[in-house]
């Protein structure tokens, strides 16, 4: 594998935040990771500043798992992996 390839991380299920900012990004991520069972994954994407710290303080209240996040050009990407 060439040093500049990435492996593309796998994921149950996807939300797209952007275009949304504080508190939308947060108040949606919620909403949609309740609809999702214990150890599923999902992959969020937003592109508001303040959902890098917003996304892992909840994460870090709830009991989500952050597995990665990659800041990508004006993108966030988190991948969660929801605990509870």
């Amino acid at each position: 594998m060439m040093a500049d390839e990435k492996k593309e991380r796998q994921y149950d299920a996807e939300l797209d935040t952007r275009g949304l900012f504080c508190p939308e990004p947060i108040f949606e991520v919620r909403t949609f990771s309740e609809s999702l069972d214990i150890g599923q994954t999902f992959k969020v994407l937003a592109d508001d500043p303040a959902a890098e710290e917003d996304l892992k303080r909840w994460a870090k209240r709830t009991g989500t798992e952050l597995v990665e996040f990659v800041k990508d050009e004006d993108d966030l990407i988190f991948y969660f992996k929801k605990n509870k």
